[in-house]
């Protein structure tokens, strides 16, 4: 499986003073499957990579385009839904990527089953479907503090 935390930076300024200071804000999207939110994310085919995938999997679900930047880590979690033949206990790997977006498209694939909610870190915190994903957000957080 392959995820990207899409970001973007909110210019907050605060009674209109002059010095701005960068938000940043996460897109999440609703779980087709019960509540919380999730992370846009889906396997990827045998002709793409797995940053392609996961590039992909951000306009499919999230209708949002931009600039994949680095690896943030490997996730484990068990799925109910992808239990199979293969992996019976339904034991998923997610590489998780940055994804800093440029362009918010105003249709995408899965718009009529998604909803997009850009979120402060710690709202996304709050809101994480998965106990995994709220570390991929820490992990995440100290990727953003090396790139300022």
């Amino acid at each position: 499986m392959d995820r990207c935390i899409p970001f973007r930076y909110r210019n907050y300024n605060e009674n209109d003073d002059t010095v701005a200071e960068k938000i940043v804000e996460v897109l999440m999207i609703n779980s087709t499957s019960g509540p919380g939110l999730l992370f846009p994310k889906g396997g990827w085919e045998n002709d793409e990579t797995v940053e392609e995938a996961a590039a992909r999997e951000a306009i499919e679900e999230a209708g949002v385009r931009g600039d994949l930047m680095d690896f943030i880590g490997n996730y484990h979690f068990k799925s109910k839904t992808l239990q199979d033949e293969c992996c019976p206990e339904g034991l998923c790997k997610a590489s998780m990527f940055a994804l800093f977006v440029k362009e918010e498209l105003q249709s995408w694939p899965e718009q009529s089953t998604r909803t997009r909610s850009w979120l402060t870190i710690s709202q996304a915190v709050e809101n994480c479907r998965h106990k995994w994903m709220e570390e991929a957000l820490k992990q995440f957080s100290i990727w953003l503090e090396d790139q300022m």
